[in-house]
């Protein structure tokens, strides 16, 4: 192992090619300067420099070593810098997931934010069910996540409520109730209904199906899809109504689909989005996101999220 002492030291020689200069500036005397040169020569078992009475010349294989020399400190200093912006959260790669995250400008703006405050991170964002973001987070390839509420959350896990949004009845626009302004859920007790499948989210599946039996009927669920947008489309199609958060109101097919609100005498129609990390995550770039996130989102309850 040759130390970067030697290396520096080497470099400097080659620079001035003359030993006395060379001890002056690494603010050292000519002797142990030369004996570390010729250590490192016997350490190659190369020959780096001519020695005689005209001065101090470069062999080829020194010239040759200067550039190695040169290289290797460089590649230590890189190292040390990036191994420092990892340590404070400025370098790295942090992931991120989300349910429908476009339907979320809470979301995407502290996002982009990030991405220009920290260009050296690489910003990873993916967007799955909030089930698969729970494996995901569990098995370590997600950093955050953003979901609907599981029925039952891990104890590895943490969470703190994002956002909370009503929800909304998505109607195909020919509908016979979509000129209405609100709508009482038991009207709906006839209707095909398209939802989105338990194993991909129970928690957000139990609260729907539940509104519904509160309102006194099962739903006839005739056609599952696994994100919401798709779900949305179907309504368009005919397939059925759905139960959407309001954030999906009007994002895509505004003509085809009316989103109606639900009337709240007997219901609690509202859907929650929380952020999940695992416990104990002590992740600096984590840290730093949460800290913008903060700052962007005022209302976020998360004040034990990052115990």
């Amino acid at each position: 192992m040759i130390e970067t002492r030697v290396l520096k030291q080497f470099l400097v020689v080659a620079e001035e090619l003359n030993f006395h200069r060379a001890a002056l500036r690494l603010h050292m005397s000519q002797p142990p300067l030369s004996v570390a040169i010729r250590q490192l020569e016997e350490k190659l078992g190369l020959t780096l420099f001519i020695r005689d009475r005209g001065g101090v010349q470069l062999t080829p294989a020194g010239e040759s070593f200067v550039q190695t020399a040169g290289a290797m400190l460089q590649a230590l200093n890189d190292g040390i810098s990036q191994a420092r912006n990892i340590a404070g959260g400025k370098a790295g790669k942090l992931t991120i997931s989300s349910v429908s995250l476009a339907a979320y400008p809470t979301l995407l703006e502290p996002l982009r934010r990030f991405r220009q405050g920290y260009p050296q991170v690489e910003l990873v964002i993916k967007e799955m069910p909030s089930a698969l973001q729970i494996q995901a987070l569990q098995r370590g390839e997600t950093d955050l996540a953003f979901v609907r509420k599981p029925a039952l959350m891990p104890q590895e896990i943490a969470s703190a409520l994002f956002l909370t949004e009503e929800i909304r009845v998505a109607l195909p626009a020919q509908h016979r109730l979509a000129a209405e302004k609100t709508l009482d859920l038991a009207q709906l007790a006839q209707e095909d209904f398209v939802f989105t499948p338990e194993r991909l989210g129970d928690g957000y599946y139990h609260q729907l199906l539940g509104l519904c039996i509160q309102a006194g009927f099962y739903p006839k669920i005739v056609q599952e899809a696994a994100q919401l947008s798709t779900v949305i489309a179907l309504v368009s199609c005919g397939f059925g109504v759905a139960l959407v958060p309001e954030s999906l109101a009007g994002q895509t097919f505004s003509d085809s689909v009316r989103f109606l609100p639900l009337q709240t005498e007997r219901l609690s129609p509202c859907v929650e989005l929380f952020m999940l990390q695992r416990t104990g995550s002590a992740s600096p770039l984590l840290s730093n996101f949460l800290t913008l996130l903060n700052r962007e989102c005022t209302s976020i309850n998360n004040k034990d999220f990052r115990s």
